[in-house]
């Protein structure tokens, strides 16, 4: 799904040699989801096959701040998104909210650098961090276990705080931007009341309210379940993981699909190459 997002996008860029800011946004989240996948079937692949690897020095610490720093970049260029779609379509007569109008397209490269460097100063820490677990780990001696025991703990505590961090940061963008655009439309339906004719700028509210609740509602599950993902983290033989897990990994595929439908070309896109494929096997 990802890469059938990307490739398009590429393959418009090649044709018309530009792109807007809402392709920009789909490219880099293309790319960073497909890169998230990739990473997780790496990790599955070596923890199956060469699972002595992860007792390897620095494998451990390399290996889990990748993962984290493709999750938070899609995870903040997501909601970036929303954010980028309420800001686009919703009508505020404040000042700020009008400097932010006509200036998103320029503020979105500076968005996308933003996830990046924030992601990346997550997984640094993240990265030190795992290597003080991995450390102390390797300390067995009977006299240093209260010790060792309290510095694991706090370590553990410096993860779920930098994850919940992460997490709730996202979600509340997209909670802000769906209020914004709700209470925008509900202005504007008000002002319209009059005129049986929806405009064009009614159309785009409810197009984009539609695709932000949806939004939402992935988002409230997703952060359901990385809140029970913290919550679980040392129970890795309990059932409820296995289904947290789903939910984290589910979400990013149906994000994504939402995007194609919710974008003309990339659905016109997909339904051609769909008849092509259904005609060249019933042939």
């Amino acid at each position: 799904i990802n890469a059938f997002i990307v490739s398009v996008i590429c393959i418009g860029l090649l044709k018309k040699k530009s792109f807007n800011s809402n392709e920009k946004i789909l490219l880099f989240l293309g790319c960073s989801r497909f890169a998230y996948f990739c990473i997780i079937w790496v990790r599955a692949f070596i923890l199956i096959i060469y699972p002595w690897l992860y007792y390897v020095n620095s494998i451990p610490q390399l290996s889990s701040a990748t993962h984290s720093f493709l999750n938070f970049s899609h995870l903040w260029v997501s909601s970036g998104l929303s954010v980028f779609y309420c800001i686009k379509i919703a009508n505020f007569r404040h000042s700020c909210f009008n400097f932010l109008k006509a200036k998103i397209d320029r503020i979105v490269p500076w968005l996308l650098l933003g996830s990046v460097l924030l992601s990346l100063s997550i997984s640094i820490l993240l990265y030190n961090i795992t290597g003080e677990l991995t450390c102390n780990s390797n300390t067995t001696t009977l006299g240093n276990f209260w010790k060792l025991r309290f510095k694991m703990d706090k370590n553990y505590l410096s993860i779920l705080f930098i994850n919940g961090f992460g997490f709730a940061t996202a979600f509340l963008a997209v909670i802000f931007s769906a209020l914004l655009l709700l209470f925008s439309l509900y202005r504007h339906k008000r002002r319209m009341q009059a005129n049986s004719v929806k405009n064009v700028s009614m159309e785009a509210h409810i197009k984009a309210m539609k695709s932000i609740l949806s939004f939402f509602f992935l988002y409230s599950l997703n952060f359901t379940a990385s809140v029970l993902s913290l919550v679980y983290i040392s129970k890795k033989e309990n059932p409820l993981v296995l289904f947290i897990t789903a939910l984290q990994y589910i979400f990013p595929s149906i994000h994504s699909l939402i995007l194609i439908f919710s974008n003309p070309k990339l659905e016109k896109t997909l339904r051609r190459t769909l008849l092509c494929v259904k005609c060249k096997v019933c042939s």
